[in-house]
Order: structure tokens, then sequence, then C-alpha cells
């Protein structure tokens, strides 16, 4: 039998099942078995036509775990551990080129101008068509970065580590926190969620995190949260007025944006102390602008605003290391698994957001 996938093939309309001949491998190739793809918030904004990156027909899907089923010639892992047939693996979500003024002056291979993502702007349309992980079956090319992981982890777990863990990896690494720092999150999705653990890790003093959601802010103090603020209950004011006094009324050290949201920023922003810093990781495509003062809410605070675009195999381990020392915790994200033909299911429950994270599993 071939192998199938669920593949979008018009913005707005339900995904198609769909089957492709399995591909011959290449040298270095990698034919994955996948055991389970996550369905991201980003999914959503590809399949109502909002990324512009989004090529068309297009299997979705770039967070998964899979076995090997078959490889062509030598294969390591980053860590240099030779990768056999029937190994479990995750792999890193973006591919870059090695060669650009980026990758090879910059060192920063997450702005690569030729990077590219699995599930994200890769079309099925030409062999070797299977380059989602909403698949049985997924190729790996020859310059993919790939982690071995432990056969007694779940894999539903595992998944998000290389989109919003790997992502918030990046928030981090580019803010470099001290401990004792007073991290404030905006969002307790998947992103901000990390965004708490890896606040945690890194010894702030003060965790505080805004939301809508009763349940994911309770999810969040387990995962270190020191004082949650739901915002439906409460107005900017009040809000304002909880995070100056957890903050000795100077505001956070840090904030981290994981909403994608414009209105978020305008008051992370305001909550951000004097020569704090603001991390922008919640865009990942447009979604509407902001109207900042730039003395009162900029220059006068000389605060530094950050963008956080994607991540590369650095912030990968990072998130991966991380989960793996928190593994009962991250089991709490994964609220729902459904089976692969379910896509449009999982990806309606991620819309309405009834759903923390959703697996499918083939």
């Amino acid at each position: 039998m071939m192998p199938f996938a669920m593949v979008l093939e018009e913005f707005n309309k339900p995904l198609v099942l769909r089957e492709f001949p399995e591909p011959d491998l290449k040298p270095g190739e990698v034919l994955v078995k996948i055991e389970a793809a996550g369905v991201c918030g980003s999914d959503v904004h590809m399949w109502r036509g909002n990324d512009p990156r989004t090529p068309l027909p297009i299997i979705l899907g770039h967070e998964g775990v899979g076995r090997v089923k078959k490889i062509n010639g030598k294969k390591r892992t980053v860590l240099g551990e030779k990768i056999k047939e029937g190994d479990m693996i995750l792999w890193n979500r973006g591919v870059s080129c090695g060669h650009c003024y980026f990758c090879s002056v910059k060192k920063e291979p997450s702005l690569c101008t030729n990077r590219w993502v699995y599930g994200i702007n890769v079309s099925c349309g030409e062999p070797p068509h299977l380059k989602g992980c909403y698949a049985e079956e997924v190729l790996l090319s020859s310059d993919t970065d790939i982690f071995k992981v432990p056969e007694s982890v779940d894999p539903a777990v595992l998944v998000p580590v290389s989109c919003s863990g790997a992502t918030i990896a990046h928030a981090f690494d580019l803010a470099k926190p001290e401990e004792g720092d007073k991290i404030l999150i905006q969002g307790p999705g998947p992103l901000g969620i990390f965004a708490t653990a890896f606040a945690k890790a890194y010894g702030a003093s003060e965790i505080i995190i805004i939301g809508g959601t009763e349940e994911r802010l309770e999810m969040a103090k387990r995962f270190g949260a020191t004082f949650a603020i739901n915002r439906k209950k409460l107005s900017p004011e009040q809000r304002k007025e909880m995070v100056m006094e957890r903050t000795h009324g100077l505001g956070a050290d840090i904030a981290v944006e994981a909403t994608g949201q414009p209105d978020a920023v305008s008051e992370g922003i305001d909550l951000v102390r004097r020569g704090g810093k603001y991390l922008m990781a919640g865009f990942g495509d447009p979604n509407g602008t902001v109207t900042l003062d730039c003395y009162k809410d900029i220059a006068h605070k000389n605060i530094n605003i950050q963008g956080v675009w994607v991540s590369d195999t650095k912030h990968t381990h990072m998130a991966l290391k991380l989960l793996l020392n928190n593994l009962n915790l991250f089991s709490e994200l994964v609220s729902h698994r459904l089976p692969l033909d379910k896509a449009n299911e999982a990806l309606e429950l991620m819309e309405s957001k009834k759903a923390t994270k959703v697996v499918l599993t083939p």
C-alpha cells in the first residue's frame, strides 16, 4: 500500500486524503514512519490562507516524531550518533543552506534566505511529495538535522519541541535573562507554556502570565508561573496595577509576547520596565499593526524590542533538553489525540481554542 497524507488543496476547504508513491531515496536521505504529528496554530493560519509562504497543494505539519524506516547510506545525529532503521527520531523543522550571508557570516541560520520548512513552504505537487507531517511517512533531506529520542518517551509529548519549544528557546537565547529577573508572559498557549518553563529554568524570581483561559493559566502555574492574571476578568489598568505590585513598581525585566495579537504588544511594552526587553515570539503570519509613541514607549524607556523569527538547530536542542527534564509536566500540554484522517477536526479544535495541543497519530 502507498502511504497516505492529508493534503491542503484549497484554502478554507477541508484537507483531502491522498495516497503518494513511496520515494526512492537519494544519498543521505531518511524515510520516516510518522508516530506523532503536532497540529500547530500556524497550521490553522495556513489552512485559512493567512500565511504568504504556503504553496498549494501541500501536506501540512512541521512538528513530527517518527521511526526510521529506510536510510540511503550513513547518517548521524547532530550529536554524532549513528542512525539506523528502527530508531525513534525528531528533526529540526527548518533546513538552512549554510552558505548565504546569514548562515555563513552572521551565523544566524534562522534568517537564511534559502531556508525551507517541512509542512510550511514545500508543495507536495511534485516528487518526492512527502514533505509534511500530516502523513504516514515523511522524507527527510540529507541536510536535515536529526535528534534521537528515548524509546520510553511518548512521541506525542515530544512534537511541540521543534516549533513552539524551539521558537521560545530562540527568544530566551536572544534575551539572555539573568537569574532573579521578573518575567512577564502574554498568552498561555504552547508558546507561553514553554516560555514559563524556560523562565523557571533560567531562575526567574517572578513569572507573571496573562491569558484568557482559566484552565491554561492553572497549567502555567504548574509549570512555574508565580502569578496568573485573567485578562477577561480585569481591565488593562487593573492588570498593570497587578504587574507593578509584583515588580516593585518598575515593570517586568523581560516580557514575552506569545499571542500573535497586536493588542498584546501595546499592553506588553507598557508593562516592561525602563531598560527592559520585549520579545515578540507569537507572530508567525501577518496579523495587523500597532501604534506606539516613539518617545514615551520606546526612546524614553530605553527598551529593547526584539523580534523572534523561527529558530535553528541549537534551539531545538535547548527545547528538547528542557522537555526531557520535565516530562510529566509537558505531558499535560497534549489535550487531544486524533487519528491522521481526522486532521480537519484537529484544525477546528485548534482554531476554536478548545484544545491546547492536538496530536495526530497515523
